[in-house]
């Protein structure tokens, strides 16, 4: 069913940008313009994490107008989701990234709603 091996996505999983990626992913879709705002990373370093983890499959992209917005492949992969479950519950440092990761994702779409960045209806809903 998932074409992706286990030990590409445990290669995945060890890059703490493209963790928290995925974990930003598993609560909603996103365009890559917000990864850059919450993650605190270049534009280009983004796109090639994004790149990256499409190639493998884990991640799909829908264009819509100017924007690409990115979600967790479906069905997603259940090492993936238990993973991430897992490292949010278990790893102090994890953690702490996820919930920075959700509070500056919550200013952004608190932005979004208010009308401050235009965005997809993908994203605005969810």
């Amino acid at each position: 069913m998932w074409q992706i091996s286990t030990a590409d996505i445990f290669k995945c999983l060890s890059d703490e940008s493209r963790l928290r990626i995925l974990h930003l992913l598993s609560q909603r879709p996103l365009c890559g313009c917000h990864f850059i705002e919450v993650l605190g990373l270049d534009q280009v370093k983004v796109s090639k994490l994004l790149t990256y983890m499409k190639r493998l499959g884990m991640v799909k992209a829908t264009c819509e107008a100017n924007w690409t917005v990115y979600r967790l492949a479906e069905p997603v992969n259940p090492i993936i989701a238990m993973n991430l479950v897992c490292l949010a519950q278990c790893s102090a440092d994890v953690a702490k990234l996820f919930s920075t990761d959700l509070r500056q994702l919550a200013h952004v779409m608190a932005r979004i709603r208010q009308h401050e960045i235009d965005c997809p209806k993908l994203v605005i809903e969810g």
